[in-house]
C-alpha cells in the first residue's frame, strides 16, 4: 500500500517483544504495533540529530495521522525490526513509512504510514519544517525523497 516493500529503508530499529505486549490470544496486541513504530520514530529523529531526547517540548513535530495494515501476527518468539523512511517533505508536514518485519526472513508483519506536522509546543501552533531538518533528512534519505 505504501510502497514500503519497494522502498529503500536506510534505518532499522530492533524491537524486543515483551510479555506485556501480548494479548490473550498470545500475539502482540494491535496497539503494540503502534508503540513499535513510535519507538522507531523517536530513535530515527535522535539518530539524525533532530532531537536530543531530553526536552519533550522541543521534539519539533506532532503526530497527525497514522495508517497501519496488519499482515501477520507477531508472537513472543519472533525477532522484530521496524524499517522507517521519510517519503515526503511538505511545507509544514512530512510522511514516514514503516515496515515491521522479521529481520532474517523478511516476513512482513505490518506496513504503515504516519504524517507528522511541524509543531511549536510553546505556542501551540504549526510551523514550517525547519530548513536544517530538510537538509539533514535529504542527506540521510537520498534522492528518493518526494518534496511537496
Amino acid at each position: 500500500m505504501y510502497n514500503a516493500l519497494m522502498s529503500t529503508f536506510r534505518f532499522f530499529h530492533p524491537i524486543a517483544v515483551r510479555y506485556g505486549d501480548l494479548d490473550p490470544q498470545g500475539h502482540v496486541n494491535n496497539a503494540g504495533f503502534l508503540t513499535y513504530i513510535e519507538h522507531a520514530r523517536v530513535s530515527y529523529i535522535r539518530r539524525l540529530g533532530l532531537w536530543d531526547g531530553k526536552a519533550f517540548l522541543e521534539i519539533g513535530f506532532i503526530l497527525a495521522r497514522v495508517e497501519l495494515d496488519y499482515q501477520a501476527p507477531i508472537l513472543m518468539t519472533d525477532e522484530v525490526e521496524v524499517g522507517l523512511r521519510i517519503s515526503r517533505l511538505g511545507t509544514k508536514s512530512l510522511d514516514m513509512e514503516y515496515l515491521i518485519r522479521e529481520p532474517v526472513t523478511g516476513k512482513v508483519f505490518a506496513e504503515g504510514k504516519t504524517v507528522q506536522v511541524a509543531y511549536d509546543y510553546q505556542s501551540g501552533k504549526t510551523i514550517p519544517l525547519p530548513v536544517s531538518w530538510r537538509e539533514v533528512i535529504r542527506d540521510f534519505e537520498g534522492d528518493d525523497l518526494e518534496d511537496q
